[in-house]
């Protein structure tokens, strides 16, 4: 992802800075994607894995790249799951 777009993306429903998911994350909301427990924030299940994303400074909130584009419907953020 080219770093000037980085730098100017924000989270469309907070305004959150964005930053790119780390392999820990990607690979626990995958697993929640395989276990048919992951929801776009729309209360829609996700069901293809997540190859790319964005994730919101607080850590709430993923945002699917497809092919270099964030998908930025803020109906399909994707909850991410924290860990106990």
């Amino acid at each position: 992802m080219d770093k000037k777009l980085l730098d100017i993306l924000v989270c469309p429903v907070s305004g959150a800075a964005l930053s790119l998911a780390d392999d820990a994350i990607l690979t626990r909301t995958n697993a929640a994607i395989e276990a048919g427990t992951a929801q776009h924030a729309d209360g829609s299940p996700v069901t293809v894995p997540l190859h790319q994303a964005l994730l919101t400074d607080d850590g709430s909130t993923l945002y699917r790249i497809e092919d270099g584009i964030p998908q930025m419907l803020p109906e399909h953020g994707i909850e991410v799951r924290r860990t106990p």
